[in-house]
């Protein structure tokens, strides 16, 4: 495996609209200590991250919509040869912003939807009203013709409208559907309790592979759950079959589970690059360093690709090159990031082998 950075996630700013049960930066309206840094600045990282890579490179926040320069920022980096994109909860959008997506060659475009209904989806985001403007955003950006994928995260919560979820997501026509199992950061934390527990974990995950073996419209990955490549593979040797490969070229698509600071990271507003949107530790700054010397040298980095470091069933593990364990969870969960996958209930051929019968 090539570790080479192929798509970085951006907060261009941790101002949001929105207040969400598991934001993993506890956005509000108005968050002090992390202001947004000037479009000089912002050219500055993507001159930097230029240098080296042309990675897909994904505007996100807070809600990024809410930076009136924010499509200065994604022409730049058009202009740059980056393959752009936009995360957005999608209440901000009109026909006016569509247009601007558009001017700015903006590739693809993410909104969340939490719930097949009103009720839950408005519950999930603490906000009245986030339903309608999520399929006020898809209507406008179908009327654009503006590619569009969807997001859903999911806790004890919302997890039984999963199916109708998928259904609508499909109905709406998106492009594709990324099941994000909750990695419990930022305001995360606070809902601990309704993470899904690992039976039910497993039986999610068993539904999503069989649903994808039928799929041939809609593109479809489970984020921040993967475990679920070791059981694709398992499933695949039960019943004679090959894994199915299938790529976005806007994610980072493939068949491989954690991929935090080995093909993906983020760069947080105040310009620390992490491993991941969940993963708040930081490999150095990109105002301080090259992007190129941060990614290739720094500790952390060097330490998550190395598997053979990862500890517990995960380092015993057959299936730690396709699957990993999420290193953002166990870091959440146990304060270390090398530790075991906290939610995988795979017991390694290693350890069966020696356990007395």
């Amino acid at each position: 495996m090539e570790f080479q950075p192929k798509w970085i996630a951006w907060e261009i700013t941790r101002r949001c609209n929105l207040k969400c049960v598991h934001c993993r930066s506890s956005s509000a309206l108005e968050v002090a200590g992390h202001p947004d840094f000037s479009l000089a600045e912002a050219k500055t990282v993507i001159d930097n991250i230029a240098s080296y890579a042309s990675p897909v490179l994904v505007l996100s926040g807070g809600e990024p919509l809410l930076r009136e320069d924010v499509f200065d920022i994604a022409r730049y980096g058009t202009d740059k040869g980056f393959r752009m994109c936009l995360a957005t909860n999608g209440t901000l959008v009109t026909d006016a912003v569509c247009a601007r997506i558009k001017d700015a060659e903006l590739r693809m475009v993410s909104l969340s939807l939490d719930g097949a209904t009103a009720a839950t989806h408005d519950n999930f985001r603490n906000e009245k009203g986030a339903f309608a403007g999520t399929m006020e955003a898809i209507r406008l950006f179908k009327k654009h013709n503006i590619p569009f994928l969807v997001n859903s995260s999911f806790t004890i919560r919302n997890r039984h409208e999963i199916p109708e979820i998928y259904r609508l997501v499909k109905s709406l026509g998106a492009t594709a559907w990324y099941m994000f199992m909750i990695v419990p950061t930022g305001r995360g934390e606070d809902i601990m309790t309704e993470l899904i527990p690992e039976d039910v974990y497993d039986e999610i995950l068993a539904w999503h592979h069989e649903v994808e073996k039928q799929e041939d419209e809609l593109l479809m990955r489970p984020t921040c759950a993967p475990h679920y490549y070791r059981i694709v593979r398992q499933k695949a040797k039960e019943e004679g079959e090959k894994v199915k490969h299938r790529t976005l070229k806007f994610s980072t698509g493939g068949s491989k589970g954690c991929l935090a600071g080995q093909l993906i990271c983020l760069i947080d507003v105040d310009g620390e690059v992490q491993p991941c949107s969940y993963f708040p530790k930081s490999a150095g700054n990109i105002k301080q360093m090259p992007f190129k010397e941060i990614w290739e040298n720094s500790e952390l980095f060097l330490s998550l690709r190395d598997f053979k470091s990862y500890k517990d069933n995960c380092g015993k593990c057959e299936y730690v090159g396709v699957c990993g364990g999420c290193r953002a969870r166990a870091y959440a969960m146990t304060g270390d990031y090398l530790a075991q996958e906290p939610f995988c209930s795979y017991i390694p051929r290693q350890i069966v082998k020696k356990e007395p019968y």
